[in-house]
């Protein structure tokens, strides 16, 4: 069996968000770096993480780091979009069932965050998140 992790890997390398459902819980709570609020519940969720798999989703993407526990990470990962290198860092935390329970996204630098924006809110503007 695969760990959350893992399987979370398996997602972003195939760039295909449809096992998302099955690895968050249905409480979950997402964190953008450029909505204010938590946004909470799976729906919403994978509607985000969908579209930042398809935004940060090309070659040059890559986890740099990893700092693993029982019941949460942190990856930082780089990537270039529209010649700007993106670096962030991932914070996971899932429960024993393995689900993940908060998921939170941190970006820098500003210019990459203000283009991140940019590139998100077309993304969920048009819908394109098949």
């Amino acid at each position: 069996m695969l760990t959350t992790i893992e399987t979370w890997h398996t997602i972003v390398s195939k760039r295909d968000a449809s096992s998302l459902s099955d690895l968050l819980e249905d409480g979950v709570v997402f964190y953008s770096p450029v909505v204010h609020t938590p946004q909470v519940g799976k729906a919403i969720t994978t509607m985000y993480l969908s579209a930042a798999i398809h935004v940060f989703g090309n070659d040059s993407f890559r986890y740099v780091r990893e700092v693993i526990s029982e019941s949460d990470a942190v990856l930082e990962f780089e990537t270039e979009i529209d010649s700007i290198i993106v670096n962030g860092v991932d914070i996971i935390k899932w429960n024993a069932d393995g689900k993940i329970v908060e998921f939170k996204v941190m970006l820098r630098p500003l210019k990459a965050v203000n283009l991140i924006h940019e590139k998100m809110a077309e993304m969920l503007s048009k819908g394109r998140l098949s």
